[in-house]
């Protein structure tokens, strides 16, 4: 099979690799489509941490092909989409409820250390493929992953319904919180330094979502709940939130560090909060809400696994890269015919 390789700090290719054998608890994939996370970008550039050899990738959505004797939620032909936060359930996180920070992640996480889903098949333990319902087509299914992310976050900012919300960054995961919370009626604010990506946002998010001007000052409304995703910028927002606000920092940058003002955070009552990545509850909640979010409209590129230096171009994935210079939103690499463009 063909997979797209992670080969060192600013380079990835495809190369021809043995389609992965699996047991009798594993289910066979046959990938449809893989959305290139901001992760992914962060791997190529240096900026988070992976095993070289690795195939990159673990938004995915696609078919059963095959499974082991033991399985028997799911069958051949069945539409699914891979849960890619794999967790024990037996050491002291787990137990406790916090299977994101399971302490047995060394050597499982998708796409960084364990094998990942940018190729034409991947092999996945029973309990963490899902079926995707009838409605839910590959394109949106595809965003389940990261929606997962968002829904956990966004239950450790614990808006009020009064709550002005700041989201910071219109990549797909800040607009993917714009999205959700617009649907729940919050008044959201997102700003994003890229005018590429301030164009899409407008297109694809409700009228109600403000897009700030590239330059308009973020602190302009007090916002009540700050949602960093970029994760750079939590030392700065803790200034524009309001007194008794929340900062959520959302996005991962392994050198990313913050000058916070302890004074301020204190005597103004500011919560700062780092959620992590999302409980398995938050995966089939993304599964079910699926059905009703147009996820899809984020999807601004639908490219085959033999483009992905082009996908990884559009998304300014090349090392040395200035900050800005993306021209789409959600980039998917699919292997066949599986996605719609």
């Amino acid at each position: 099979m063909r997979a797209v390789v992670f080969e060192e700090v600013g380079r990835v290719g495809v190369h021809e690799r043995a389609v992965p054998a699996f047991d009798g608890g594993d289910v066979l994939v046959r990938v449809a489509a893989t959305g290139i996370c901001g992760t992914d970008r962060a791997i190529l550039l240096g900026e988070f941490p992976a095993r070289r050899g690795v195939v990159l990738g673990h938004e995915a959505v696609g078919a059963v092909a095959a499974v082991g004797a033991g399985v028997g939620s799911v069958a051949p032909g069945d539409r699914v989409v891979i849960n890619p936060t794999y967790h024990c359930d037996r050491c002291r996180p787990c137990r406790r409820g916090m299977q994101a920070h399971c302490g047995a992640k060394a050597g499982r996480e998708v796409g960084v250390d364990r094998d990942g889903t940018m190729a034409d098949y991947a092999v996945v333990p029973e309990r963490f493929v899902h079926r995707l319902p009838a409605e839910v087509p590959y394109r949106r299914g595809a965003l389940v992953e990261p929606l997962a992310c968002v829904l956990n976050n966004l239950a450790a900012a614990r808006p009020r319904w009064d709550d002005r919300v700041l989201v910071v960054g219109a990549g797909p995961i800040g607009a993917l919180c714009a999205l959700v919370l617009a649907r729940r009626g919050a008044r959201v604010t997102l700003a994003e330094r890229d005018p590429g990506r301030s164009a899409v946002a407008r297109q694809v998010l409700p009228e109600g979502v403000r897009v700030l001007e590239a330059g308009e000052a973020v602190a302009a409304d007090s916002p009540d709940v700050v949602i960093d995703t970029t994760g750079t910028l939590p030392g700065d927002l803790l200034g524009a939130v309001a007194a008794g606000g929340t900062v959520v920092v959302m996005g991962e940058r392994e050198a990313a560090v913050a000058a916070v003002p302890l004074r301020a955070l204190v005597t103004r009552g500011i919560r700062l909060v780092g959620a992590g990545p999302y409980r398995p509850a938050d995966f089939e909640l993304a599964v079910d809400l699926a059905r009703d979010l147009p996820l899809e409209r984020l999807v601004t590129h639908v490219l085959p696994l033999e483009r992905y230096a082009e996908a990884l171009t559009m998304l300014a994935a090349t090392a040395g890269a200035a900050p800005g210079g993306y021209s789409a939103m959600k980039v998917l690499l699919t292997p066949d015919e599986g996605v719609a463009p």
